[in-house]
């Protein structure tokens, strides 16, 4: 029986690479989105990707109908994530909380709903996507880089619960891709911030999601607890 892949945010930019890089490795794939409908609409068409709306409040109703539609989820890939840029002395506490909220609360809403049954099977993989402003901060970007960073500590913590139990938790670090929010960028920043990657470009969303098509293989087994930099070079710790 094929492995059952939830991804959250997962029908545009990385979420949406991911989960048809999870299909073409023969996943039984589910997507959750918050928001936009009519893109999550002509993602289902596309791909043929179940796609349900996404309450974070209602965490767990969701779940249950992933479960219910597709299986029991063996692989969760928390990609959900939106920015509110400001400098801190202008950022605003909604500001502030909603990118907590979603970034950071989703990541633990979306696991707690998973893991117990993760624990009974004895297998679970999951991947929290955190982000290169997390290791290196961003200006006007404290309340997303504080979000991207607690996911990393989440992950490490996590992934020492569920080591004995045959769960894997990883984190993805990605570098600046060329996804909606990116391209969501001033212009004259946008090319600022391409120069200044080694590589000359930003990262093609297929280049995130082959390496969370690698943790989340049953013959990942040995990998938990890490934070895996895809960035083109340009933080190197």
């Amino acid at each position: 029986m094929a492995r059952v892949a939830l991804v959250t945010g997962g029908v545009s930019g990385i979420g949406a690479a991911t989960a048809r890089k999870l299909l073409g490795a023969g996943y039984r794939v589910a997507a959750n989105y918050f928001g936009n409908g009519d893109e999550a609409e002509a993602f289902r068409r596309e791909t043929g990707i179940p796609a349900y709306v996404s309450d974070f409040g209602a965490t767990e109703k969701g779940v249950a109908a992933v479960v219910r539609d597709v299986g029991p989820v063996d692989v969760l890939v928390n990609n959900a994530g939106i920015t509110r840029d400001a400098m801190l002395h202008k950022m605003t506490w909604q500001q502030w909380r909603a990118v907590i909220d979603v970034d950071l609360g989703g990541c633990f809403n979306c696991s707690r709903a998973v893991i117990e049954g993760m624990r009974e099977r004895r297998f679970g993989r999951i991947v929290n996507v955190s982000s290169i402003n997390a290791l290196a901060g961003q200006f006007g970007q404290t309340n997303y880089a504080a979000a991207k960073s607690g996911i990393i500590g989440f992950t490490k913590a996590l992934a020492l619960e569920g080591a004995a139990r045959n769960i894997t938790v990883n984190a993805i670090a990605p570098g600046y891709t060329d996804t909606g929010m990116v391209r969501a960028v001033p212009e004259k920043i946008l090319e600022g911030i391409v120069a200044s990657v080694p590589v000359g470009r930003l990262a093609e969303p297929d280049e995130i999601a082959r390496g969370v098509l690698f943790l989340v293989a049953d013959d990942a087994g040995f990998v938990t607890g890490i934070t895996l930099s895809i960035n083109g070079g340009k933080y190197m710790p």
